[in-house]
This record gives C-alpha cells, structure tokens and sequence, in this order.
C-alpha cells in the first residue's frame, strides 16, 4: 500500500534535470525589477529622502508611502508594521522608497543615489534593557505579548523541597540560510494582479495584499505619522504620481512556484516582498520582480528569536520534581511578526515531558529596534527546550544525580499531565523511548570509554550526552478552529485524482505524501495521483505550510475528501478497477461538470482549549523523542564537534521512510549549527556577518552520521495513524550537544552558539573558579 512505502519523490525528476522553474527563472516580456531603499538608522525621524542629481529619476519608477492605495500597514497578527516608512524608522533595514527598472545594473547604481535623512531617536538593542518613557515604542511597556501559565501552588511546593536549583540560559538567533533566497514576481491580468513567488503561505499573501489594495479592512496601524517631502541634493525632485494605474484590482491571484527551501523564513516575510513589487507593477504598468541578492536576504529578513529563559525547580529528596518557575524572554525586533505564537509554543513546550504538579511558566515577547524576528522551525520550542534540557543535568549535578536517572524518575506516565493540564493520552512508554535511544548509541559503554580516554589524551576531550523531548503537531489550542481548513479531490474524465491544497512543497516532500495518503485512500497507483501547484484561483485554503501540519492535519482532510468522493460515486468499498468505471460513468453522465470530494476541519469532541487562561489540550497530537549526541573537542583549538548522533522518535506512522529519514536528518544538521557555529553577531541591532564568508553553517564534514530511529505508534488524528515530523528534529540536539560538551570538559555551559571563542571564554572561567 502507499502508506509507510518509499514511493520516488513526485517532484524530483523535475528538479535533478532542472526543469523546474524557480521564481528568479521565469520570463515575461517588458520585465521590470525592483529594489528597497532602507533607513541605514536603528530608530529616527525621517527628514527628507534625498536623491542623487546627477541620476535622470524620469527613467525610474518610484514609490513611496504616499503611493499606497490602501492602508500603509501590512495584515498580520498585529498590524504594526509599515508597508513603506512614513515619518519614523524603527530598525535599521526600514523599507522606505522602492525603485525599479528595466535594467539590473542600472537599478543598482539607482539604489546607492538615494538617501534618508534622520533625526536619530534612542534604541533598543537588548530585550532586558530597562524602560525609560523615550524608550516606550509600543503600547506601555513594549511588550508584544505575555502569557502566564499556572497549575498547582507553586509557591507552597518551593517552601517544602529538599533541593531548589537555577540557572539562566540563552540562546541564540539563527538565520535560515535557504538555498533559494526570497523573490516575488508581481504583474496584471486584466483587473487581476498575480503573484508568483517563493513562499510557504499562499493565503497570507492574498490576505496582506486584499488589506494593501483596500478589498478589506484591518486594525488602525500602531504606527501613524505625517508624510516627509522627497529633497534632492539641489533642492526638490519631482516625482511623476501621475503613472499609477488609475483602477485598483479587482481580483488576486497568488501562485507558488517551486520553492528552495523555508524553515518558516518565507512564512510572513513574502507578504512584505509581495506587497512591494505589486506597488511597482501597479506604477509601472508592467511586470516587477523582486529577488535579494544573499546578502540582502541575511540582513534584512525575519531570523530565530534570541531568547533568554530563566528555570527556578524544586525537587523532593529523591530527585522527583515538586514545582517549576520558568520565565522565557523573547526578543522580537521592531514589529510584532510572528512573535506572540512563536511565544505561545515556546512556553506551552517549557516544562518539557515530564510531570510536575506545580508550575509557573511566565513568557514575554519584547520589542527591540532589531529588524523583527519571526517564523523559524520549531517556532520557539528550541529556545525553551535548551533551556529545559540544560537545566536538567545542572539539576542533576546539583543534587548528585545521574542525569539519566532524573529524567527517568520525572517522566510522564500515561493519565498524567502536561503544564497546560492536558492529560498524556498517547502510546508511548516514554522512558522505554529513551532507553531504546540509549541502547541504540551505546551510552553506558561509551561514557566509560571516553571518562577512560579523556584521563589519557593531552588534548582531546570526549563525551555524550542526552535531551528528551516532544513536539506539539498542528496549530496550538484552538488555531485549527479558526483556519477551518479545506481540502478538495477532483476525479478527472482520463482517471487521474487531483489533489487541490494550498500546501507547499519547500523540498521536504508534501506532494509526495498528500500523494500517497490519495492514493491510500482511493486504492489506486500513486501514479494516478497528481498534486496541484497551490494557486489560489483554483485550490481552497488549506491553511498555512507551518506547525508540523501538512503530514497529520491536511493528510487527514486529504484522506477525507476521497472518502467524500467515494461517497458521491456510491463507491465506499470499490477497488480501483470499479473506482476508475464509476469515475468515467459519472462523467460520461455530466459532461463538463467538476467531480470533487471536499473536506473542511473539524475539532475533535474531546480536544479542548482554554485561550484564555492556557488549560487544557494545546495540540490534538505530540511527537516524542529521545536523542543521543558524541562529541569531541580539541583543546588546541577549542573546537568541538559532533562524531555520533542517534535520533530516536515517536512520531506515529511513518508515511515515507526516505522522506521521513530526511526531515529528521535535515533537522538534526540545522540544530547541530545553532549549537556550535551558526553566530548572528549584531551590530546596532542588525547582522553584521550577512555573507555566507563568514556566518558558518555545517558543510558535509562537520557533520556525524545521523542515526534515525522510528517507534511507530498510530494516533486516530492523522492519516493511517500519521503525526507532524518536520520541527520535532530541531528540538532536541542543541541540548544533547551542548550536554555532551559539558560531560566532557567538566564545565557548565548555558549560552549557545557554543563557538570556539565562546568555549575558550568558559573553560578559562571554569579554571578561575
């Protein structure tokens, strides 16, 4: 059957022969392209925009806030952030003037002739700086969001344990280094303006440019201001507003095109870069397009939030855990983005597996006059997981124990429950998880060869090390409700099934599984399978590419829209041969017609959520995992990397094991370069090692063998049993890495990246007690 089998990726082909079109590949005639002219100030008032005399501006087009048909805000979460700068600048990278034209050259010489004038104002650059009222940019206190979660009396637990440990950890941002940077083509058709580009969320785009166009309100913008004249270097620059396109679009039309990779770095972001080349094509008249050269893709879009976490435990004597006091700090740059639910998960996944009857998980997300952080893979969760499984083993030296032993003796049992009061429903023995992830890496036997090697060697270091951990699948609490999610399977007259999402394919596999799980559903060749390229004049909105939903989520509603299909046929027990006849009857019947089944989410009776107070089940599904990372160091050079690493997870069933094995690899590999090497280092606010020169990722050579492990247990909530997968692997191996060092040098370390300077720094602290 389709389910659990390794069929070829449906798309790959295309891509190892190089037929598939990126966005940078596409062709229209009269092609336009376009470019962003930024404050250059972390925050100020803009005084004028000069331009260049000695550039004739008649041969560009030029936009700025006062050209904006609708609202100058782009449609998010929070409606804080500007299309284009007005009055004032908030970070460094502010979008202030787009320019286009014909020429790439000509363009850029374009871009460097123009430049904002700023009265500075005081900034922000450290989310724990303390507020002074010139410093209050948003609301009272400039906090984005803050979330309190509380079960028990935690107060009472600390007054009667033997043992209370703390410790504070940080961590961190991280960019997202896709192989495809960020690109947008905009253009008309008719009254209809079109979109294509390199993006996870078809339906955020149209929502933000339905909002920029006027089709539909939003909240007042946060940020209002008077408008700032354009000031030539010899006095006023004319510039022509005449040219706008006199009608507005009527109609939006966005199309996903082949995507080269994500990690929720194009989850909000395109909406910004969308939003700008449709202002230019509109100006124009003619087709922008819009792609950042690497550097400019480092530098001014969304990263990992960097985040400082802050544990305070209580133990009783025999290291079982009586009461948990965390604080999570967020820093979430100049606008709101994404930060309030990159929060949310963050702090529902604190507390990691285990049980606790007492707890207080405080979490704030601040503003910083830092370009603004957003979506990154694990949206939060490996941040405060760190955090967690950090401050286990310091709670185990602490007390004298065995870091192995603690958690075995705090895991969760089935009937207990999580911080938010969930119960643990699953079936998975988490402790026998962790001992399989033991076993398979040989821990005990290679903690006692490396304590036996490391008395020996003059200058290489050896240890291993271990993180438990879960990871919630879907929207949080009550998200699925609120996306009410639609999926579509359309019979065709030759026999084909065509399934019709606005889920993308970023490289990790979605058309092949959604594939799969039709193919299931329907008895039929997954050859007979096809999935539609999400463009939203023709698939209904599924929801957004993100939360580790595709797999459980849509794979579901893909499962029950055939099941609806086979309903309409009145064909619920067919075999393939009897399907394909009844598809070709029905049409035979109905020539012209659409034969489609439809499903739209529905919550699951016995899932509930308090948004409110933060009670109850967070995610209708968790994945599970244990992993186990060896590391060696050399003291030479202070290095440290990783020799072996075993992944072990629960993640329901398995719908493709190749793809599956990937996703966990790929995410153990960007987990394992945040640890150690990955290090945005800032500069007034901003990247200032935006080249690939110097902003080390992990190349072949710094990475182990990966060692993937699967505990297949069946949930009812995804298809054939199916659970998310792509963020569970981003959880876990920092804390497992970094763990593993410690074993080794005897040290305590609590901030990441752990680069080599970072390392001499300690262990020369370590030695000056």
């Amino acid at each position: 059957m389709p389910i659990g089998s390794d069929i070829p990726r449906v798309d790959g082909l295309a891509k190892l022969t190089g037929r598939a079109s990126y966005v940078d590949d596409l062709r229209l005639p009269g092609l336009w392209h376009g470019g962003v002219v930024r404050s250059g100030v972390s925050r100020g008032r803009i005084k004028g925009v000069r331009f260049d005399s000695d550039i004739d501006w008649s041969r560009f087009v030029i936009v700025d806030h006062r050209d904006l048909p609708g609202p100058n805000v782009l449609k998010l979460i929070e409606c804080d952030q500007p299309v284009l700068a007005a009055d004032r600048v908030m970070h460094k990278y502010e979008p202030v003037v787009l320019i286009a034209s014909p020429d790439k050259a000509t363009l850029r010489k374009a871009l460097r002739g123009v430049r904002v004038e700023i009265e500075p104002e005081p900034s922000i650059l450290d989310p724990l700086t303390p507020l002074t009222p010139q410093l209050i940019q948003f609301g009272d206190d400039n906090i984005f969001k803050r979330i309190d979660i509380r079960k028990g009396d935690a107060a009472a637990a600390f007054a009667s344990a033997a043992h209370v440990v703390e410790g504070t950890y940080r961590t961190g941002a991280q960019e997202h280094v896709y192989l495809e940077t960020q690109g947008i083509l905009a253009y008309r058709e008719g009254d209809t303006l079109t979109i294509q580009g390199s993006m996870q969320c078809p339906y955020y785009v149209v929502d933000a440019l339905a909002h920029l166009f006027g089709i539909e309100r939003c909240y007042a913008p946060h940020h209002t201001g008077r408008a700032s004249g354009f000031v030539g270097s010899d006095g006023e620059v004319s510039i022509d507003r005449s040219a706008s396109c006199p009608d507005r679009p009527t109609k939006l039309r966005v199309i996903q095109t082949v995507v080269g990779g994500g990690f929720g770095g194009k989850e909000e972001y395109p909406s910004v870069l969308a939003a700008h080349a449709a202002l230019l094509a509109e100006k124009a008249r003619a087709p922008v397009r819009i792609v950042y050269d690497r550097h400019e893709d480092m530098a001014v879009t969304t990263k990992r939030h960097p985040s400082v976490v802050r544990h305070r435990t209580a133990l009783d004597g025999d290291g079982r855990l009586l009461a948990m006091e965390i604080e999570a700090i967020l820093d979430g740059g100049a606008y709101a983005t994404l930060s309030s639910v990159v929060l949310s998960r963050g702090v529902i996944h604190a507390a990691g597996p285990y049980r606790c009857d007492n707890f207080h998980i405080h979490g704030e997300a601040r503003l910083t006059n830092s370009p603004p952080y957003g979506a990154f893979r694990g949206f939060g969760a490996p941040q405060t997981y760190f955090a967690m499984e950090r401050h286990m083993n310091v709670v185990a030296k602490a007390i004298g124990m065995d870091p192995i032993e603690l958690r075995r003796r705090n895991l969760l049992n089935p009937g207990e429950t999580l911080a938010t009061g969930q119960e643990f429903k699953d079936d998975v023995d988490l402790a026998a998880l962790m001992d399989k992830a033991l076993d398979a890496s040989d821990y005990v036997a290679r903690s006692k060869a490396h304590a036996e090697f490391n008395q020996s060697h003059p200058y290489l270091r050896r240890g291993v090390g271990l993180a438990t951990f879960h990871h919630g699948s879907g929207f949080t609490g009550a998200g699925e409700v609120y996306l009410a999610s639609e999926v579509w399977v359309e019979a065709h007259a030759d026999g084909t099934i065509e399934v019709l999402t606005a889920q993308t394919d970023m490289g990790q596999g979605t058309q092949t599984i959604l594939a799969q799980i039709a193919a299931e559903a329907l008895g039929l060749p997954d050859d007979r399978i096809r999935v539609a390229q999400p463009d939203t004049s023709r698939v209904p909105n599924s929801g957004p590419t993100v939360a580790s939903r595709t797999a459980m989520v849509v794979g579901k509603l893909v499962y029950r829209a055939c099941e609806d299909l086979r309903a309409q046929l009145n064909a619920a027990g067919a075999d393939a041969v009897a399907l394909t006849r009844a598809i070709a009857d029905w049409h035979a019947a109905r020539p012209g017609e659409s034969l489609i089944g439809r499903a739209t989410y529905e919550k699951p009776a016995d899932v509930q959520w308090d948004e409110t107070h933060y009670r109850g089940d967070a995610y209708a599904s968790y994945g599970w995992a244990a992993y186990v990372a060896e590391v060696e160091i050399d003291l030479r050079t202070y290095g440290a990397r990783v020799t072996d690493f075993v992944a072990m997870q629960e993640i329901g069933r398995v719908l493709n094991p190749t793809l599956a094995r990937g996703q966990i690899q790929g995410g153990v590999a960007q987990a394992i370069g945040w640890a150690l090497m990955e290090d945005v280092v800032l500069e007034d606010g901003v990247m200032k090692n935006a080249q690939m020169t110097n902003y080390v990722i992990p190349g072949s050579g710094d990475l182990p063998p990966i060692r993937v492990l699967f505990d297949e247990r069946p949930t009812r909530h995804g298809p054939g049993g199916a659970k998310g997968i792509g963020e569970l692997p981003m959880d876990g191996p920092a804390p497992a890495v970094i763990n593993a060092v410690c074993s080794a040098l005897d040290i305590d370390v609590r901030e990441i990246p752990l680069t080599p300077e970072r390392l001499m720094a300690r262990m020369e602290e370590s030695r000056n007690g």
